[in-house]
């Protein structure tokens, strides 16, 4: 578990189809990241792996097939700053919000737009898997970033959100260009929130919470 709150950034390079390898960049790193340890989780760009090797200046962690088709980690080349968190722990200050790692699909930044005290980012969102856990104000994780959604359509399939300098100098988000993919995680509360409710297809029979059902318990 995250929390969507990056601690430092990294660079990015692949070990042939099953390994990545990836260098420290901030100086210096956060106490969070100086005693990551063999087997601990860290996010990168919001996609959480595990490190297999400790190195001096990095880490080289497991990808899967399924990390690598889901995700924009395979198509990053050599060289790729990355967003870094280490993960949650217990009585850590919870910042963003909870944020899996498991990253749902991509979208694709807009425009990146300059106002006089933030940046607007909007992006699109082709995957209606995706599209329908954004909401107004709701909370979405881009590469790992946890950002309120300031603007959405009515489908989700476009949105925008309003980033303070500090977020976009000290993230991946100022490299990022028109049409450049981005990995998205939905709130994990909502998804729970649409299954009870038996919102999916694929909800069990007798497990909706419906609006009578509230009631009939004191809700």
């Amino acid at each position: 578990m995250f929390t969507g709150l990056i601690q430092a950034t990294g660079t990015l390079f692949h070990k042939g189809d099953t390994q990545v390898y990836l260098r420290w960049e901030t100086s210096p790193l956060p106490s969070s990241l100086t005693d990551v340890e063999l087997g601990d989780s860290i996010a990168v760009d919001g996609i959480c792996l595990t490190v297999e090797t400790m190195l001096p200046d990095g880490f080289v962690a497991a990808v899967s097939p399924e990390t690598l088709d889901r995700t924009s980690l395979g198509n990053l080349p050599d060289g790729s700053r990355v967003n870094l968190e280490s993960s949650l722990r217990v009585g850590s200050k919870i910042g963003g919000h909870f944020v899996t790692g498991h990253i749902d699909g991509q979208g694709h930044l807009e425009a990146a737009i300059e106002t006089d005290n933030a940046w607007k980012l909007s992006f699109t969102v082709g995957d209606r898997r995706i599209a329908r856990y954004i909401v107004p104000k709701g909370s979405i994780a881009v590469n790992g970033i946890s950002l309120t959604v300031a603007d959405c359509s009515p489908s989700g399939n476009w949105f925008a959100v309003a980033v303070i300098p500090v977020t976009y100098h000290e993230t991946t988000l100022q490299h990022l260009r028109p049409g450049q993919a981005v990995n998205l995680e939905g709130d994990v509360l909502g998804k729970y929130v649409e299954k009870f409710m038996g919102g999916k297809d694929d909800a069990p029979a007798g497990n909706s919470v419906s609006l009578e059902f509230l009631a009939e318990h004191g809700y």
